[in-house]
């Protein structure tokens, strides 16, 4: 559980850092570009402590199918609260179908 919280703050850092900058569009590129290298420091601090604990209860495939299904929702929570973009239907299936193929990751065959 430790793993997934580590993960999930580091993906919040992250997608600060990725998207924040779009509300700041008459900003210098430059400054949106340091600035987002100091936020993914903080995402770093986070995601590599949770891979590396989490590594041996999880493969790789499986930490980066974890990383990318919290991506997608903490995704989902900035475009709304951030962005103020709508989620369409279209892009919740598409989320959804992402999120389902972990189930052959995680299977055991």
């Amino acid at each position: 559980m430790l793993t997934i919280l580590l993960l999930t703050v580091s993906n919040i850092f992250m997608t600060f850092a990725w998207y924040g900058h779009l509300k700041f569009r008459q900003t210098a590129l430059w400054k949106v570009i340091l600035f987002s290298w100091l936020i993914a420091f903080f995402e770093y601090c986070f995601q590599v402590p949770a891979n590396r604990l989490g590594y041996g209860q999880f493969n790789g495939a499986q930490l980066k199918t974890i990383q990318e299904i919290i991506t997608l929702s903490v995704f989902c929570v900035f475009s709304v609260f951030y962005l103020g973009e709508g989620l369409k239907w279209n892009t919740l299936v598409g989320f959804a179908m992402m999120a389902g193929a972990s189930f052959f990751i995680f299977r055991k065959w």
